[in-house]
């Protein structure tokens, strides 16, 4: 099976050039970064899927700079919403089956318990909208599609709050860290993973839609700092206190969800779990930086 990967210099795309020997080994993957193959750009990217006839498009490119896109609508909408949706209707023009991965911030926050795939949703930014309405161009194409919502993604790549984190504390003792806010930190190697795992399934239209996927384990902004602490307690030049506030207190342009915690209950039974404990993948990650 010929798959083309979009995006590949992103957390998820380097990931799963990392994982392709162990876990795409049977299937003959195709990497484009965003130098090499602008989404945005429609007529491009029909001539690529012209020359290449893939089976397979895995998008793992998007617009991810959460409070730029409060005022960079228009590049957001592009690369979130109007991009994704030419994508798909190329796929359905040409059988190309689609998977795309969306966020947590689809959702408001306000529910209690965990978020699934059911539920309503109603963005607070203009980056979980333009995530949405991507969703909804790909649902609205009409292609075969599978698309993965994530949250809170970390790994050795590009920026996230885990390598924040550890920025910040090379040159601060101590760190103030939200605690009101909720969700579920997930390793972007386990995203690669789990999306190796759907490829066998998608000859079967009946695993077309929307999952859930995300680490097994929730925790508050907060908390997650303290794991990340936590594990670098051993270093000689790490002594940081953390401070919890409150997201009052921590003014950002673009409002997060209170709670955006994911039920992966319908993955999970369809396709397996797959997942690393929170520690060990803090610590793989952290050890890897170590060695950059």
């Amino acid at each position: 099976m010929k798959i083309l990967v979009f995006g590949s210099n992103g957390q998820v795309g380097r990931s799963i050039r990392d994982v392709e020997n162990t876990h795409f080994g049977k299937f003959s993957l195709t990497f484009f970064s965003k130098n090499e193959l602008d989404i945005s750009d429609e007529k491009l990217c029909r001539e690529v899927l012209l020359r290449e006839r893939p089976s397979l498009i895995i998008n793992a490119a998007a617009y991810t700079l959460v409070d730029n896109a409060e005022s960079d609508y228009e590049n957001a909408n592009l690369i979130n919403n109007i991009a994704v949706t030419n994508i798909a209707n190329i796929c359905k023009e040409l059988d190309i089956f689609l998977i795309h991965y969306s966020t947590d911030y689809v959702f408001d926050g306000n529910k209690k318990s965990a978020y699934t795939e059911e539920d309503a949703t109603k963005p607070k930014s203009v980056y979980g909208k333009s995530k949405l309405n991507g969703e909804e161009g790909i649902i609205k194409s009409d292609c075969k599609y599978i698309i993965f919502r994530t949250s809170w993604v970390f790994s050795q790549y590009g920026t996230n709050f885990l390598k924040t984190i550890l920025n910040l504390s090379q040159h601060k003792k101590n760190i103030s860290v939200v605690n009101d806010q909720y969700g579920c930190p997930t390793f972007a190697k386990d995203i690669a993973i789990a999306t190796s795992k759907v490829i066998p399934f998608i000859s079967n239209e009946k695993y077309v839609g929307i999952y859930n996927y995300c680490g097994n384990y929730s925790c508050s902004w907060y908390e997650f700092a303290e794991k990340i602490i936590a594990s670098n307690k051993n270093s000689s030049d790490f002594d940081i206190k953390l401070k919890q506030i409150v997201s009052e207190e921590y003014i950002t342009k673009a409002p997060r969800p209170y709670n955006s915690k994911l039920d992966c209950k319908k993955f999970n039974k369809t396709f397996g779990e797959t997942f690393t404990y929170i520690d060990e993948a803090i610590r793989i990650v952290t050890q890897k930086l170590k060695k950059q």
